[in-house]
């Protein structure tokens, strides 16, 4: 089976102390375990993916400015990838095998050419890091089930600022999706 890595949504607003929408802690816990992952996949040149979420501020049509404040904003520092997460990207960037897609809904899926890119790389395995656990990264990995692709969740590679919703994920993964949790 060819895999491919999809790092969600690892940036300033959501990992950083001063994030606009911050996992806190447990988002920055996971750095060094993305960036292993990273450098794992680009050794064996597998396909990685920075899915990364994208807004306009304040933008009326979108459903998350009711739910959320503004975050990821085009343009802003917050959008920008967190630590050695960026380090990696930045190392690896110029690969045929890393790709930087811009989506705007939880699931990397929505509205993203993510789909073809896996199917032209004859990628059939899906393995996912980022956050959050039980928001983007559960959306993803329900279109990645529905579509029919295996999917490996690293569990030291994901967090949420919702320790409860973190934790039933990774549950609503393994029993309701068959992931493999590692």
């Amino acid at each position: 089976m060819k895999k491919a890595l999809l790092v969600v949504d690892y940036t300033n607003d959501f990992v950083a102390e001063n994030g606009a929408l911050t996992c806190g802690e447990p988002g920055r816990n996971i750095e060094n375990q993305i960036a292993g992952h990273i450098k794992e996949f680009a050794e064996n040149k597998e396909d990685i993916f920075f899915m990364i979420d994208a807004h306009k501020k304040n933008d009326p049509f979108h459903p998350e400015t009711k739910l959320f404040p503004p975050h990821n904003i085009v343009g802003t520092n917050g959008r920008e990838l967190y630590g050695k997460v960026k380090e990696e990207y930045d190392h690896y960037k110029a690969e045929d095998f890393v790709h930087y897609l811009d989506k705007t809904r939880y699931s990397a899926f929505a509205g993203t050419p993510l789909e073809l890119l896996l199917k032209e790389r004859g990628v059939t395995e899906i393995h996912l890091t980022g956050v959050c656990t039980d928001i983007c990264v559960l959306h993803t990995a329900v279109d990645a089930y529905n579509l029919g692709y295996p999917i490996t969740i690293y569990q030291n590679a994901v967090a949420s600022f919702n320790q409860t919703g973190h934790e039933w994920a990774l549950g609503h993964f393994e029993s309701s999706l068959g992931a493999s949790i590692k």
